[in-house]
Formats: C-alpha cells, sequence, structure tokens
C-alpha cells in the first residue's frame, strides 16, 4: 500500500511540525493514525495516510453513508432526516448569497446526488464531481443528474460557475492545493464558493478527545478550524466572507463517538444535543462549520 508522507505544512510549507495525538479508525480497520500539527500556523493533517489509489477499501465503513441510500436502523434513519432538512437550508442558502434564483453550480464531491438535484428542481442548472464509479452511477440513473469523474474536473473552463459547493468533501481531498487552484480558476468573479468541514477546535472534539468520530482518520487527511481555513483559503486568493453553524451535525458525531467510547450510541443523542444547542450560540465551537468564500 502507498502511503504520503509530509515534512512540511501544506498551509505555511513550515517544517516546524509535530505529532499531537495518535487516532485509531474506529470505523472499519483498527489502525493507528497520527495526526501532526504545524507550530507555526496550527494547520493539523494525518500523516502516512493511504494515497489516492490505495484509500479506496478505508471508505467500504457501514458508517460512511454519505455515498448511501439506506434507511436501515434508527441512526440511518436519524441521518436522512436531517439531510432533508439540510437540503433546504443549503438550497436557500445558496440562493440567498449568490442572490440569483438561476445559476450555474458544481458540486464536487456529489455523493447520491441529493443537494444537486435539489438545486436543478429549483431552476439552476449544474454538475456534479464524484470519485465512486457505483455512487456516480446511482445518481446519474436516481436524478438523471450530469455527474463527472475527479479527473474530468480539470478539464472544467474558467470563470463557468456562480457557485461551487464541498459539502464535508475538502477534508478528503489529497491533491487540496490543486483543487483550490482550479476552483480559483473556475469560479466566476462574483461567484461564492461553500465549503463545509469539521472542526477539530468543538465543543463535542474538546470532550470526545480521541473519540471523536469526526476525526475519522484515514479517509479525513486534512483537520480544519475557522483560523487554519481562513489562513488556507488566503494562500489560494480567497477571502473567508461568512461562517455559519452546522449543529445538527454535532448529534450525528456525537452518537457515533459515543459508540466509539462506551457503546451507548443513544446516550451521545443526549450528549449531541447539548453540542449542537453550544454550538449554534459559538459557532466558531460548533461540530461543524460552513465559509462562504470569495475572490479576493
Amino acid at each position: 500500500m502507498g502511503t504520503l508522507h509530509r515534512n512540511s505544512c501544506l498551509v505555511c510549507q513550515s517544517t516546524n511540525i509535530k505529532d499531537t495525538i495518535v487516532l485509531k479508525d474506529h470505523s472499519h480497520t483498527g489502525e493507528a493514525f497520527t495526526v501532526f500539527e504545524c507550530s507555526d500556523c496550527g494547520f493539523n493533517f494525518t500523516q502516512d495516510v493511504p494515497d489516492e489509489q490505495s484509500i479506496g477499501p478505508y471508505y467500504k465503513s457501514e458508517n460512511y453513508i454519505s455515498h448511501s441510500d439506506t434507511q436501515k436502523s434508527f441512526f440511518f434513519k436519524l441521518y436522512h432526516f436531517a439531510r432533508s432538512y439540510m437540503l433546504k437550508k443549503k438550497r436557500n442558502l445558496i440562493i440567498s448569497e449568490t442572490g440569483l434564483k438561476k445559476g450555474n453550480i458544481l458540486d464536487i464531491g456529489t455523493g447520491t446526488g441529493y443537494f444537486l438535484n435539489t438545486m436543478i428542481e429549483k431552476g439552476w442548472s449544474g454538475e456534479g464531481i464524484e470519485q465512486d464509479d457505483q455512487t456516480r452511477g446511482f445518481a446519474k440513473d436516481k436524478f438523471n443528474l450530469k455527474v463527472r469523474d475527479t479527473f474530468e474536473f480539470y478539464n472544467l473552463p474558467p470563470e463557468k460557475f456562480n457557485a461551487i459547493t464541498m459539502w464535508h468533501v475538502l477534508e478528503h481531498v489529497h491533491d487540496l492545493n490543486g483543487y483550490l487552484k482550479k476552483i480559483h480558476s473556475i469560479l466566476k468573479s462574483n461567484g461564492i464558493f461553500v465549503v463545509a468541514v469539521p472542526n477539530h477546535k468543538s465543543f463535542d472534539q474538546e470532550y470526545y478527545k480521541e473519540y471523536w468520530a469526526a476525526w475519522d482518520i484515514p479517509i479525513h487527511l486534512w483537520h480544519f478550524n475557522p483560523s487554519t481555513i481562513k489562513k488556507l483559503m488566503d494562500c489560494h486568493g480567497f477571502r473567508v466572507q461568512k461562517t455559519i453553524s452546522m449543529p445538527l451535525d454535532a448529534v450525528y458525531v456525537s452518537m457515533l463517538s459515543e459508540q466509539y467510547k462506551t457503546g451507548k450510541k443513544l446516550l451521545g443523542l443526549y450528549k449531541g444535543i447539548i453540542f449542537a444547542l453550544k454550538g449554534k450560540i459559538h459557532p466558531e465551537k460548533c461540530s461543524s462549520v460552513i465559509y462562504i468564500i470569495k475572490k479576493k
């Protein structure tokens, strides 16, 4: 298996990096991976991750449900209920932030296609990028969507999209700098780039520590917080215009985290609601954060 070892920080290129925490792949293999932190800018990343050709099997966990349409358990039903609620919220967010009733959108990591389909039903045009063949096929068959393979992403023409979205995808991208450079090129000058990622400075991470499910190593290559997202985007000609909390993520993440820690998933539901309420008051400490980003 090929692995990727970093000797410097991806964001500021400093070689002043150190290991901070050893984490277990709770959802699949039980392997241990180490998270490193840059002492200069604070950016966190998983060290010695499988390369793009080797990481596929780590996505086969039943807990990885963004590629699934099943509702076989209470946990899955809860996820799909939250997804239905968030689809409308996300759609309204794009329309509000662009000021457009109709536009052209690119959804990177489109998964099973529900969000992209919601935008198209509202009158937008759009297409998706999805790496997984089976998931891409599902989105095409169920919704008749235009979904490209990852390799086609780099061939998209400049200044094409009014909005580009990455809903819990940025943390999975091996070629992070290459992706951001291309996104800057294909986004229209007045367009918006919307990123949602877990926040490793959240209330729930501080409580669950190494059991926090949103570490999700090794498929989460990078670990963000509001400060490091701003630094990363600044390096690529973007500015973060707004941050929005995602309190429902705290519930889902806490249920998984509690299962990893104690085996009592329902106890995590109670704790997750508390973390969600706290994150609503303090967005910078929410389990996941949406960033509205524009070109400088």
